[in-house]
């Protein structure tokens, strides 16, 4: 069979041309974090950290259950891209758009009893829980832009423009620093000044989003409302996001059942976990650049019906999922060690972390194709297999701690972690030949 031309232009240069700012745009996150609790930090108190981060999780699940906004927006974008239909493009900003802010309004509505339920499940002292509060009830007032910048987002990585992308990722969190700076060190507002730098910076992330969304409301379709509230459209976007939200949910249940589990091996067993969860956070921080770059591109490929096109971009991006974690594998052996060391000096939990760090280096080369068949699988909106090979891998992984976790100990718990990698991994391979042939 001769060469499909269009196939051809999937290109390295292309592929990091998408992958790259979302890699750069991921490194502002922790920066972010780290200045939040370095400002409250030099109040000299313990219960305005302690209220910032619970509270900034707090409020980080629960916009994450909405997380599908920008997953589903991605694939459903991308493929009507690749089929020319500009009309439905502009339709679908429209639609993730109205979704973000209706969701954001919901969880304004219903923060009082959500933040009790919150505080149920993870109780703390009477004082960090009031202080806590104070910052939520000013931060969930920006919980519709927060969330509808998720549609924002997976838009534009549709239309490969992971640029945009990274100058919305770098203006929010620039100006999040900078008026945290502000509001704690200079006016001293506390935890409250905290909170306000969030709510301006994620209202204005949301004023940039658009601006950079412009062409899209150039046209008329965007405002065609007999298309953007059409049954059929609606019916599949709302099937899509519930599965990858079944999908993300169980994906969640795992990791937190790690933690749980590690708990129970002792205060220095679980605060080495923790650690080494850190490790996985960066091999997924560099990955998403790699898996957002195949939902764009495998997901145009499907909308133009073209199946080398679609397998071109699935084998490129994740040949480069494939070298990135190759380099992280290394870097985590030879220097691992001495990343432990950087973030605890306790020398308990270093020596623990060292003796589970073997993880940390197989784990890049095994979870890489589970971490790239998610994008692969997110363009071409198959999130009914998603949700139902996360189902078989959460039951496999159930298994794997049943029997080895009372053998191995915390061992048999990372051994079984790696475990639902590979599950999910073989799982979604299986299902891939059909999601190819369905492109022709």
């Amino acid at each position: 069979m001769a060469a499909d031309p269009a196939a051809q232009d999937l290109t390295h240069g292309r592929v990091l041309k998408i992958a790259l700012p979302i890699v750069i745009s991921n490194a502002t996150v922790p920066i972010l974090g780290a200045v939040d609790t370095g400002v409250v930090g030099q109040m000299g108190l313990a219960a305005p950290i302690g209220a910032v981060g619970i509270g900034a999780i707090i409020l980080s699940g629960l916009y994450w259950l909405f997380g599908f906004l920008r997953m589903g927006t991605a694939g459903l974008t991308a493929q009507a891209h690749g089929a020319g239909e500009t009309g439905e493009v502009a339709a679908l900003l429209s639609r993730s758009l109205m979704i973000g802010v209706a969701a954001g309004l919901v969880i304004m509505a219903l923060q009082i009893p959500l933040f009790w339920g919150a505080f149920q499940l993870s109780p703390a002292s009477a004082e960090v829980e009031d202080l806590a509060r104070d910052y939520m009830g000013i931060r969930v007032f920006s919980a519709p832009a927060a969330i509808a910048i998720y549609g924002i987002t997976g838009w534009l990585i549709a239309l490969e423009r992971t640029r945009a992308v990274l100058v919305l990722q770098v203006w929010m969190n620039g100006l999040n620093i900078v008026l945290d700076l502000i509001f704690v060190l200079q006016l001293g507002w506390g935890v409250e000044g905290v909170a306000f730098a969030t709510f301006l910076a994620e209202w204005s992330g949301l004023g940039l989003g658009l601006w950079l969304c412009r062409d899209a409301f150039r046209t008329p379709a965007w405002k065609d409302w007999p298309r953007v509230f059409d049954r059929m459209r609606l019916t599949r976007m709302a099937a899509v996001n519930s599965d990858i939200m079944l999908r993300s949910i169980l994906l969640e249940a795992a990791f937190i059942s790690f933690l749980f589990f590690g708990a129970d091996f002792g205060d220095v067993t679980l605060a080495a976990n923790q650690i080494l969860l850190q490790f996985l956070h960066i091999t997924a921080f560099a990955l998403d650049g790699f898996a957002f770059a195949a939902e764009a591109l495998v997901g145009q490929a499907l909308g133009a019906r073209n199946r080398l096109r679609l397998r071109r971009g699935a084998y490129l991006t994740t040949l480069w999922g494939v070298i990135v974690t190759a380099g992280l594998a290394l870097c985590f052996a030879l220097f691992g060690g001495q990343i432990i060391d950087v973030m605890t000096t306790a020398p308990e939990v270093q020596d623990e972390a060292r003796s589970y760090l073997i993880y940390m280096v197989v784990a890049p080369l095994i979870g890489v194709y589970a971490w790239m068949l998610d994008g692969i699988f997110i363009g071409a909106t198959r999130t009914r297999d998603m949700r139902n090979m996360m189902a078989v891998s959460f039951v496999v992984y159930c298994g794997a701690l049943a029997v080895l976790m009372p053998v191995l100990g915390n061992h048999g718990l990372w051994v079984s972690l790696l475990i639902l990698f590979v599950a999910r991994g073989i799982t979604l391979g299986l299902r891939y030949p059909a999601l190819e042939a369905e492109a022709t």
